[in-house]
Formats: C-alpha cells, sequence, structure tokens
C-alpha cells in the first residue's frame, strides 16, 4: 500500500525558510519521480518541483526558482523541499506526489499533475507579510 507522509510545514514571515518533508512506503522509492504541488484557495494546482529518480535531475516553476530547492535520500525514502526566501505568495498547502507509472524517469509535462497517481494529505504553510 502507497503511503505520502508530509510534514514541516508551518507559519513564518516574509524572507523566513522552511523545509518540508515526504516520508514515503509501500513502493521502491528509488525507482519513481517524485514532485511537490502546492495549492492556494481559490486557486489551481500548480506544481512546484520535480525530481527524477537518482536525484540528479530536477526541475522548478519559474515562480520558485533560486528560492525553493527539491531533494530525495533514496536510502530512507524521503522527499524534501527546502524552502528559503518565502513570500506571502507561497502561502498554500504544499502535497507530494509520486508517479509510478514510469520507473527510472520523468514525464516533460510534469507540472500538470495527471501523470501522479499517488498524493499525500498536505502540510500548510502560511507566509505573513
Amino acid at each position: 500500500q502507497v503511503q505520502l507522509a508530509e510534514s514541516g510545514g508551518g507559519s513564518v514571515q516574509a524572507g523566513g525558510s522552511l523545509r518540508l518533508s515526504c516520508a514515503a512506503s509501500g513502493y521502491t522509492f528509488s525507482r519513481n519521480c517524485m514532485a511537490w504541488f502546492r495549492q492556494a484557495p481559490g486557486r489551481e494546482r500548480e506544481g512546484v518541483a520535480v525530481i527524477w529518480p537518482g536525484g540528479t535531475i530536477t526541475d522548478y516553476a519559474d515562480s520558485v526558482k533560486d528560492r525553493l530547492t527539491i531533494s530525495r535520500d533514496n536510502a530512507k525514502n524521503i522527499l524534501f523541499l527546502q524552502m528559503n526566501s518565502l513570500k506571502p505568495e507561497d502561502t498554500a498547502m504544499y502535497y507530494c506526489a509520486a508517479d509510478l507509472t514510469r520507473p527510472y524517469y520523468c514525464t516533460r509535462y510534469w507540472a500538470r499533475g495527471t501523470d501522479f497517481g499517488y498524493w499525500g494529505q498536505g502540510t500548510q504553510v502560511t507566509v505573513s507579510s
């Protein structure tokens, strides 16, 4: 049974930092593409960052480049999102997601989210000005 569990969210002031974690279980974590998405109230879900199974290839939404960093620990089955220089517009529920349909590969269309069949319950990030 695939399970994804996010943690690390909270409330910070603008310019602050948070580190989100996503503990994965129930599948071979190191073989599969992982990503972070977010959704703010009244807005569409947005792809934030993706990381290939080996951890060396990443991609980011333009809005978070140079501020957020995705990484993974394949030995411990954990996905991370280091969030620096946070802005009020980063306020959202953050979800980790797994694509189990294509081993060792991430689709170039990852940001649409439809390729990810497994999602965590989300962790709230609130950034105040």
